[in-house]
This record gives C-alpha cells, sequence and structure tokens, in this order.
C-alpha cells in the first residue's frame, strides 16, 4: 500500500500569465505559496479474492471489471496513461481536507498525487520537476482541461515560491528568499473563508483562454505584480502593501473574464472591505469557492464578525510538497498477483453508480 500527502495552494499573483496559450508568446510567473491542507491518495493491488477488479473511492464508490469502466476521469485517464491494466486489480482511495472544486487548486494535488503514488506503486521514484511536468500533461493533454500550468508545480514542490514560464516551455522554481519573520508577518494578516459553493474552472479557464488576445494590457500588468510583490517582501516598507496590491490584483482578474465574479461574490469582498481588509481575492479560476483577504490583526475579528455565514478556515504555509508517507508493497504479493484467475472467468463486478449518473465528463474528485 502506497499512501501520498499533497498540499493545496493559496496562489497571489501572475493567476492568468500561467496558461500556456499566454506563456507561449509572452512568458509569465505566479507567486504562490503551499498550505497546510492536503490531498490524501491511496494505492494498492488488490489481491484476487474479490468478485470486483477495480475500486475506486472518491466522493462515490465505483466497483468495477475494467479501467475504461472508471467514471472518475482523472483516475481512469491516468491509469491508462501509465500502463495499467486490468492483469492486475487496483484499490484507489482519495481524501482532502478541503472540497473540491472550490479554487484551492484541488484537482491539480488530485493529479500529483495519484501520478506519485502510482508511480510509488511500481516502484519507481518521480522527481519534483517531473512530478509537476506529468501532471500538467496529464491535465492539459490527455484529460484536455484548458487549465493553467502553476497548480500542478505548486502542489509537487511545495513551498513559498516564484514560478516562472518560459516561452520555450520551460518552468522554472524558484523558492522565495524571504526573512521569515516577514513570511510570518505576511501568513498572520491572511484569512481564508468558504463561500460554501463550487464551480467547475473549467468553463471560465475556456473563457479566458478565448479572449487572452483582448486582455494583452491586463495579463501584463498582472505579470508586473508579481516583481513588485516580491520587491514589498524584501523591503522594509509595510506589509500593509502586499494587502493594496492584492485589492488591485483583484480588479485586474476580474477583467479577465465576466465569468469571475458575480454579484454575490462582489457583495462579500466589498463587506470584508468595509469592516477593514486592505484587499483579496477569490481563488482558483473564480466564481465561487475560497476567498482570500489580507486583514491587519487587528481588524480580523471585525472581519469574521462580517461574514459570518461563511467558513473561516485558518492556514499555515507549507514547504514539503507532495510526498510518500506510507510505502509498504511485498513481492511476495506481486508474485501472487501474477498467477490471479484470468480475468475472463472472474464474476462479473457490482456497480453502485452507472455512467448515465454521470452525464458530464468534470466530475469532482
Amino acid at each position: 500500500m502506497i499512501i501520498t500527502k499533497t498540499p493545496y495552494r493559496i496562489s497571489f499573483f501572475g493567476g492568468g500569465t500561467d496558461y500556456p496559450s499566454w506563456y507561449s508568446e509572452h512568458g509569465g510567473a505566479v507567486l504562490s505559496t503551499s498550505i497546510d491542507k492536503y490531498c490524501y491518495l491511496t494505492c494498492r493491488y488488490l489481491p484476487p479474492f474479490f468478485i470486483y477488479r477495480h475500486k475506486v473511492v472518491w466522493s462515490h464508490i465505483e466497483i468495477v471489471s475494467t479501467i475504461p469502466e472508471i467514471l472518475h476521469p482523472a483516475a481512469r485517464e491516468t491509469l491508462k496513461w501509465m500502463g495499467f491494466d486490468d492483469t492486475v486489480g487496483l484499490e484507489i482511495h482519495h481524501q482532502g481536507d478541503l472540497p473540491a472544486r472550490s479554487g484551492m487548486g484541488s484537482s491539480s494535488s488530485f493529479a500529483v498525487g495519484l501520478i506519485k503514488c502510482l508511480s510509488a506503486l511500481k516502484g519507481q521514484m518521480i522527481s519534483k520537476h517531473d512530478l509537476a511536468i506529468k501532471a500538467i500533461e496529464l491535465e492539459q493533454r490527455i484529460l484536455g482541461d484548458p487549465v493553467g500550468s502553476q497548480d500542478q508545480v505548486a502542489a509537487a514542490y511545495g513551498g513559498f515560491n516564484v514560478i516562472q514560464f518560459s516561452p520555450s516551455g520551460d518552468i522554472r522554481v524558484q523558492p522565495l528568499t524571504v526573512a521569515p519573520e516577514r513570511i510570518k508577518e505576511l501568513e498572520s494578516n491572511l484569512m481564508l473563508f468558504y463561500t460554501g459553493t463550487s464551480r467547475l474552472a473549467a468553463q471560465i479557464g475556456a473563457d479566458v483562454i478565448g479572449h487572452m488576445g483582448e486582455r494583452y494590457s491586463v495579463l501584463q500588468r498582472m505579470r508586473e505584480m508579481v516583481d513588485e510583490a516580491i520587491e514589498m517582501l524584501n523591503g522594509n516598507g509595510s506589509i500593509s502593501d502586499f494587502g493594496y496590491l492584492l485589492n488591485e490584483s483583484w480588479s485586474y482578474k476580474r477583467q479577465l473574464s465576466p465569468l469571475i465574479s458575480n454579484p454575490t461574490i462582489d457583495n462579500i469582498y466589498q463587506r470584508a472591505l468595509d469592516a477593514g481588509a486592505l484587499g483579496g481575492k477569490l481563488l482558483g479560476a473564480g466564481a465561487s469557492g475560497f476567498m482570500l483577504f489580507f486583514v491587519p490583526i487587528l481588524k480580523q475579528e471585525a472581519v469574521k464578525n462580517a461574514l459570518s455565514e461563511f467558513l473561516y478556515v485558518p492556514v499555515q504555509f507549507e514547504k514539503d510538497g507532495c510526498s510518500v508517507i506510507h510505502y509498504d508493497v511485498d513481492s511476495q504479493d506481486m508474485r501472487c498477483l501474477e498467477r490471479e484467475v484470468p480475468h475472463s472467468v472472474l464474476p462479473t463486478a457490482r456497480k453502485r453508480y452507472s455512467r448515465s449518473e454521470f452525464p458530464d465528463r468534470k466530475v469532482s474528485v
């Protein structure tokens, strides 16, 4: 059995410039950090005693006879892409500290964690760089999702980083060299709230990508903010400037697509500002999910009261990235599995869910 632990992320500045259609021409950069909220994946080979071949547990329980029958698109396509077949049964379990489709990079954390877990199950080591690249390929090419390239890198590497994307396609991860006390100061001024709704990033991402040519000046300014934020963190000025820059960044992000915000989100944001927040943003592609605010410590209680109907989620930065936290593969079990009865003589598996129940391929993890 293998268990991987993969962090979610908070992206501060530069989002939008991590879409390949943008950085392949102009380059891009993102300032982000991983946080102490995680996605856990458990993978193991199944012994030959069950009437089903594969079991996948996420927000649903899938019991199937063949990999193509798996409804979860990322699980199904990853298994096929990595060369797994139906000669040996597999069991995959997913658990997450935060809800899916909420702007925290959960889909990419799932992809990163699953690739790491299945690689370990095969006895293969994979570097952070290769892990990030494979997760990007999985989401963008194999699954065909209109997503950027920052979330996979943040999940694989962990830490507070500047992630740079070159027109050649190279990706460089540079840990931020900022005094620890300055990072703690930033951390203590951040507040995360869950709006209680979820969305699919694909529709918003497709709209952003489709109108990038019309948003050149907006994306250029969002890229510049990455450098400005780094200067602020390394300088002697007030940390509050970081909050004001977040406010400016949100005003630009809203211009990338009319789908990014809505009256509900605008109302939440304004209530936070009125209570003392200096700036903030809706995390992820937009429309719903988690909202991040920069709030001076003395104003944080007022902001909590102003947003009392929403869940406040304390977070801290983390630096480990995706890791294997349990590794136990018995070679004797592997030899036993090689002698399993042919799949053709196994009883038909009993599925608890039919594909007709999930007409949209974009299902939540």
